[in-house]
């Protein structure tokens, strides 16, 4: 069975706002790497749009070589978009859901193959809720941010995690890597 993986940039005040944040380039390497190790990324019609900034860089390379692996990577791996205003996209790797969250995670979990990960605040929140994920990969950047979206907002109930591993980045940041533990 596939594993489902939240792994999302925050602050240390809980931002996880796409703005906020100092990704270099040994961040965008380590994303860049973990990318090839999925199979799908899940998005919300929000930071799906925000991610087609990628393909910007894929028609006008950056001077930084890890911005323009990383657009390849974002590029390749198949992006499965949940909204329920969009009816098409026109980025090739990505495809509007045909189910339910539930279910289409559901399914993807059965099936053999990589990792699916989750890209978006508002899936990781909705997918926790249902007890969907497998494991968070939290970036902390050392910063506070202030203001902006809170990661873990609406989450009301208690949830115990399982430290695995962990990984620093020269900038400061650090991955807290995570399984909730079930009952």
């Amino acid at each position: 069975m596939r594993k489902v993986v939240a792994a999302l940039n925050m602050t240390v005040d809980g931002i996880c706002d796409h703005t906020a944040g100092i990704p270099d380039s040994e961040i965008h390497q380590h994303y860049t790497e973990l990318l090839g190790q999925g199979d799908a990324i899940l998005y919300g019609r929000i930071t799906y749009g925000l991610m087609e900034f990628w393909r910007s860089i894929l028609e006008n390379p950056s001077e930084q070589k890890s911005m323009n692996d990383f657009a390849v990577a974002i590029d390749r791996i198949p992006k499965i978009v949940f909204s329920h205003t969009l009816k098409n996209v026109d980025w090739e790797s990505a495809r509007i859901a045909k189910q339910s969250l539930k279910d289409e995670v559901l399914v993807l979990k059965k099936q053999s193959g990589k990792d699916i990960f989750i890209g978006s605040r508002s899936l990781i929140i909705q997918l926790l809720k249902l007890n969907l994920i497998d494991e968070f990969q939290l970036c902390i950047y050392p910063m506070l941010e202030g203001k902006g979206l809170e990661i873990f907002e609406g989450i009301n109930d208690r949830i115990i995690f399982k430290l695995i591993k962990t990984k620093t980045f020269s900038n400061g940041s650090i991955i807290l890597y995570y399984q909730p533990k079930r009952e």
